[in-house]
């Protein structure tokens, strides 16, 4: 055992961190930081991370001997939030913490690592920061905002819920920004603008004004060799933005090691990794407990056994349980409530989603009752406003654990003491150091845990470096999709994917002009166009393209055929298996226009085919059924089926054009589709996370003249007479998100 890990263990352990103690370890700690390592440095912040968690052990006449130690590692934020005990007791002192003061933010001081970033970021420089993930690099996005030193600023980060959580932390800045989320707001001409988008939302805005500051949050997903799925869209979302207008960009991300050689030099930028933290985490092993040489089946079931007894111990403080699959999380939080139950069989738990869950979907939803006992999931099907509200209860103490899968991980800051490594899979691929380093540091927050833990149930993956490949600019032919290639400037393309390049280039003017816009498969909009073109002169199926509005069930069927394999396909086998099922289920929501319809119908043909129907089953099929339905919305009818729309739109309207054919229109139903069919100047409520169900009840009562901004306004305005038609979990929505 190290001297460091000694230490720590003596202040873990102490009943009171005496005198001779004390300044045993400040000298220790005093010593490491004459070394000048970063080594040092960190094993020394690790012991005092682990003293001013053990605060109330320290004696009070050793305060001063403390804060000295801490305004050396530059911990400000802390010496902030412990002013009382923590105090400054010379002018110089005064002077060298007022450095730290942040230049733009009120009562917010920086710790010195991040104060040497926002030095670089508000000097004009380009920075691609790597640090931990409570580093407070996010910290830095609103310092930039509240400086107000750029006119345009897009934010582009990886998942909505991330953006609505930045939305609520900026909105305080909507004087001076209008605040963008949605591809159908207009930019101000007269205010400064804040775009806050996903990178497919970046590609579909026209026209973009004139961008002075890029913001790519989580930038390790414009790798290729990481097999991100959405990896194409955000490299073109930069060079669609770099290209145009040579904006400067902040990247930010976790645990990168290295970017692709040359790119910083190209782009005047700095690769900035820290590993600065005013947060540790201790490591907790469980997987020793555990008897690998079982069937999976008998493993699963050991670790569930020591999973339960594990967040018993754990309930006063947040967990956060992560899980493979959203059917992994959603069978192992059944497991846990069914053990709660048998403890403790009544908990009235009364948090207003749970009232609103059973008058708007159902009682027998296994998240109700979870609820109730503080458990719930949290995984990407979820409706936006459900994930959200699941976080905003977690982050103030309300649930006590969550079973998740990745997009909480990735997508959203949450305040949780305790991290448990459950699975060791994202999806049906192993894990590997990087994904489980991003993991491990959701354990603990900055300002609210000074250490965090990581119960792993698993091993650990091996530590490999982390380089992240930068696709538009390495042009790796081995890697590099046409997705991106089309989207690189001529002067740019490098030598060994020219030959690519130019074949592409071939393509006509106006349809390449399309396919890049489009962002989506080079092949596979060709292939529609290709088809588009045959089929009118086979057989003439001007109707089936030529509509407005809404489309028949046959012009939905074919556009979706059209599409299927060149845009999408159904090999994961999840939720949805056919363009028939698909078209279905698409015509099922738009004319009741309620997800509950389509969790009823999956539901009812399930048991409609089983022989024997226990209660357990029927609780599962119900579950099954919502999960199912929720996936569809969030998958199919949010993003790929508007996607998709959009994209043989804009390759019917070429055609038709050329050939003097008045084209069809699909955008309206598309925006209905992204609208969940409520009136348009209202729509931008459900982007908000306000339940569709209590939009459309306040459309009586909201004028419908009003443009989205003076809706946002009128419910302010009027937001008492508008809470008599809303539920009280609708309320506390409307609260939180305007």
């Amino acid at each position: 055992m190290d001297k460091t890990t000694e230490f720590i263990l003596e202040i873990e352990n102490a009943e009171i961190i005496s005198f001779e103690q004390s300044f045993k370890i400040v000298s220790y700690c005093t010593q490491l930081l004459s070394q000048h390592s970063s080594e040092a440095e960190l094993a020394a912040r690790k012991i005092v991370i682990h003293v001013l968690d053990n605060w109330k052990k320290v004696n009070h006449n050793l305060y001063e001997v403390w804060t000295d130690l801490i305004e050396t590692l530059g911990f400000y934020p802390y010496l902030q939030k412990n002013s009382s005990d923590l105090k400054m007791t010379s002018f110089a002192d005064d002077v060298r913490m007022s450095y730290f003061q942040s230049d733009f933010l009120d009562h917010t001081y920086l710790h010195k690592e991040q104060k040497k970033l926002s030095n670089y970021l508000l000097s004009g420089k380009n920075i691609i920061a790597s640090a931990p993930t409570s580093f407070g690099k996010s910290l830095l996005i609103e310092e930039i905002v509240a400086s107000k030193k750029y006119k345009n600023i897009v934010i582009i980060q990886p998942t909505l819920a991330l953006l609505d959580e930045t939305r609520l932390k900026l909105k305080k800045y909507a004087d001076d920004y209008k605040i963008i989320v949605r591809t159908s707001q207009a930019y101000s001409e007269e205010k400064r603008n804040l775009f806050l988008l996903t990178a497919e939302r970046v590609m579909e805005y026209e026209p973009l004004p004139k961008i002075d500051f890029l913001i790519i949050d989580e930038f390790y997903k414009l790798s290729l060799r990481r097999k991100d799925g959405r990896a194409d869209t955000l490299n073109n979302a930069f060079l669609k933005v770099v290209n145009k207008f040579h904006p400067r960009f902040y990247f930010l991300g976790p645990n990168i090691d290295g970017i692709t050689d040359g790119f910083a030099e190209k782009y005047n930028g700095v690769f900035y990794k820290s590993d600065f933290s005013l947060v540790d985490c201790d490591v907790v092993d469980k997987s020793y407990l555990i008897d690998w040489n079982k069937s999976d089946k008998q493993i699963d079931k050991e670790k569930i056994k020591i999973l339960s007894d594990l967040l018993s111990e754990l309930r006063n403080e947040q967990t956060l349980i992560y899980c493979s699959t959203p059917a992994r999380a959603r069978r192992i939080a059944k497991i846990y409530l069914e053990y709660l139950q048998r403890i403790e069989p009544k908990k009235e738990n009364q948090l207003p989603l749970i009232e609103w869950i059973n008058k708007n979907i159902s009682p027998e939803w296994s998240l109700a009752k979870e609820l109730q006992y503080g458990v719930a999931i949290h995984d990407g099907s979820l409706q936006k406003h459900i994930g959200a509200s699941i976080i905003k209860y977690f982050n103030e103490g309300k649930l006590n654990c969550i079973f998740c899968t990745s997009t909480i991980i990735e997508g959203v800051n949450t305040s949780a003491k305790n991290v448990i490594l459950f699975d060791e899979k994202k999806g049906g691929n192993g894990i590997d150091f990087f994904d489980y380093s991003n993991i491990k540091g959701r354990s603990g927050r900055m300002m609210e845990h000074y250490v965090g833990r990581i119960f792993n149930f698993c091993h650990i993956p091996e530590h490999k470096p982390i380089v992240i490949d930068i696709p538009f600019y390495e042009q790796d032919p081995e890697v590099l999709t046409n997705e991106i290639l089309i989207n690189i400037k001529d002067d740019d393309v490098k030598q060994e994917v020219r030959n690519r390049y130019n074949q592409i280039n071939v393509l006509p003017m106006d349809l390449l002009s399309i396919i890049k816009q489009n962002g989506v498969s080079v092949n596979g909009q060709i292939r529609i166009y290709n088809k588009l073109i045959a089929d009118l002169k086979s057989n003439g199926i001007i109707h089936n393209i030529q509509w407005s509005q809404l489309p028949t069930w046959d012009q939905m069927y074919y556009v979706l055929e059209v599409a299927e394999n060149n845009l999408f396909n159904f090999d994961d086998k999840r939720s949805v298996f056919s363009v028939k099922q698909l078209a279905r289920y698409l015509n099922m929501y738009r004319t009741k226009k309620n997800i509950i319809d389509i969790v009823d119908d999956i539901y009812n043909s399930k048991i409609e085919s089983v022989k024997t129907l226990t209660d357990e089953r029927k609780a599962r099929y119900y579950d099954e059924a919502v999960e199912r339905a929720f996936h569809i919305y969030r998958h199919w009818f949010q993003f790929t089926v508007p996607k998709a729309f959009r994209v043989v739109d804009s390759i019917q309207r070429l055609i038709c054009e050329r050939r003097n054919i008045k084209p069809g229109s699909y955008s309206f139903f598309v925006q209905q589709l992204e609208n969940d069919f409520i009136r348009e100047n209202l729509s931008i409520l459900v982007e908000f996370g306000i339940p569709s169900n209590a939009v459309r009840r306040l459309e009586g009562i909201i004028p419908a003249h009003l443009s989205e901004d003076e809706v946002i306004n009128f419910i302010k305005e009027n937001r008492g007479n508008m809470k008599k038609y809303l539920l009280p979990y609708e309320s506390e929505r409307l609260d939180q998100c305007i």
